[in-house]
């Protein structure tokens, strides 16, 4: 599964201004919604109650919020970059500044499965994140987040 079937270019956001962990999700799932024509009550609310689940801030400053929704049909994303660092309640403790948020149907147990562990994969890639954090637009953040990594390319 590549990157490019999940987040489209219109689906980043290059400097979200947030100051806490609620403004964060509130704000993406307000984004969210003109992408995929869910309203926005229903992502934030789907987004909290998988929080109060554990906090899907990885670590490293990179969380994976993500939900299954009954209208879409297939695995759609978002990515934010924060303009500050917020407390995100992550595994180490560090502040989150990298999200990629993370919209399933609500029947895609595999594809949703696959689609968290790339993002994850992708975003343990340490080069990888620096060139985010060192990008400041969306085009560009797009064309990083898109571009095939080393190890796929040879893949059958």
């Amino acid at each position: 599964m590549q990157l490019s079937e999940i987040i489209h270019s219109n689906a980043v956001i290059p400097s979200l201004k947030a100051t806490s962990k609620k403004k964060v999700l509130q704000e993406l799932a307000n984004f969210a919604s003109g992408t995929v024509n869910i309203d926005s009550k229903l992502i934030f609310e789907t987004l909290m109650q998988r929080e109060r689940l554990g906090s899907t801030g990885l670590g490293h400053g990179i969380a994976i919020p993500h939900g299954k929704f009954a209208a879409i049909d297939k695995v759609h994303g978002v990515f934010a970059r924060l303009n500050k660092p917020v407390d995100f309640e992550s595994t180490d403790d560090e502040p989150v500044d990298l999200i990629f948020l993370l919209m399933a149907p609500e029947n895609a147990g595999a594809d949703h499965l696959k689609a968290l562990a790339r993002i994850s994969r992708m975003l343990r890639d340490q080069t990888l994140v620096e060139k985010l954090r060192g990008t400041d637009d969306a085009g560009g953040l797009y064309s990083i987040l898109t571009e095939p990594a080393a190890s796929e390319s040879h893949a059958a």
